[in-house]
């Protein structure tokens, strides 16, 4: 993708008939300006994208200070779930070597507001975007605003001009389907993420794809959220569906560890009676007992290589509009 021009704040005052001094008041908020003109500034930053910044405010760009890693969910999501967790912590160490800051901007899914005004408010001076929702409209802001973005995660809406990174979610889901068929399962279910999210749509795809090359049912489908919550929950709706299910996809390895304590609570043995394969080969994953069968998240090449494209852009230099990680299997004693 090319590099895009930012607007300049010449730019702005041109578009709106000012001198750049009358555009810079404004910007800074100066109460000296009159109205009709002030209306103008304001009515030209938006039409433009504008963002004040502060390499606006220098004839000499400085160097990049830091990045901002933008995740449209709520705190206690955040901070309970290890997939967010373990890429925070992989974005970090991709920039340990560098003066880069790494800032954190959270906000509910669905309200973004927050996250918007701090992005057009020129804090950061580069974005990664991680678990975003039908409903976000963060790539809106990051378009009109030209901030340099990458995406962690095929976006919701398409092709959005913002280059991506993604692990091939889909193949990820034929396989979990493949393994449990493979292993004599015919009574199949899934417990899938929040479907307003292209990740869980792209799972449950290849889980549906699989089953149907096998000639399975592909209609034991439960909606979580991919909090262990909602993995419990499923795992009981399907369980009163279907009481011969002897396999089941769950679409994160959160899920899948409270989907098989709640099968031992219900004195199913895993695996024994029901395999359960999860995503994400997170360390929960290990822990669990038995320990889970589970499809790789790369959460390591998926920062690094979202890090390496937002510098790129940053560096004004075209980088690839998306990039798709494989996946592989590993298996464990659940299935």
């Amino acid at each position: 993708m090319p590099a895009k021009r930012l607007p300049t704040l010449e730019d702005v005052a041109a578009r709106a008939g000012v001198s750049r001094a009358t555009a810079s008041r404004v910007v800074n908020a100066d109460p000296r300006v009159g109205r009709l003109a002030r209306e103008a500034v304001q009515e030209a930053i938006v039409e433009l994208g504008y963002r004040p910044n502060r390499n606006a405010r220098s004839l000499v760009r400085p160097e990049v200070d830091s990045i901002a890693v933008v995740v449209p969910e709520a705190e206690e999501t955040v901070f309970s779930d290890p997939f967010f967790a373990a890429l925070l912590a992989a974005i970090t160490q991709s920039l340990a070597d560098s003066p880069v800051q790494v800032l954190l901007a959270m906000g509910q899914p669905g309200d973004s507001q927050k996250i918007e005004r701090y992005l057009r408010g020129g804090y950061t001076d580069g974005a990664i975007v991680v678990s975003h929702h039908k409903d976000d409209h963060i790539w809106q802001v990051l378009t009109a605003t030209k901030l340099p973005a990458v995406y962690v995660g095929r976006p919701y809406a398409g092709d959005v001009g913002i280059p991506y990174v993604d692990v091939d979610n889909r193949a990820g889901g034929a396989l979990a389907a493949q393994q449990l068929v493979s292993t004599g399962r015919r009574r199949i279910g899934t417990i899938t993420g929040a479907m307003d999210m292209a990740a869980s749509e792209d799972r449950l795809a290849g889980w549906r794809e699989q089953l149907h090359s096998a000639g399975l049912d592909a209609g034991l489908v439960e909606h979580g959220d991919f909090s262990a919550a909602s993995g419990a929950v499923a795992i009981r709706r399907l369980l009163k569906r279907e009481p011969q299910l002897d396999g089941v996809f769950v679409a994160s390895d959160l899920m899948a560890v409270a989907a098989v304590h709640e099968l031992q609570a219900a004195g199913r043995k895993v695996p024994e009676e029901i395999a359960v394969v999860g995503f994400d080969n997170s360390q929960a994953a290990e822990l669990t007992r038995p320990p889970l069968t589970t499809v790789v998240n790369p959460v390591t090449a998926l920062a690094g290589t979202a890090v390496k494209l937002l510098l790129r852009l940053l560096e004004e230099q075209p980088v690839e509009s998306r990039v798709i990680l494989e996946t592989k299997l590993v298996r464990r004693a659940s299935a």
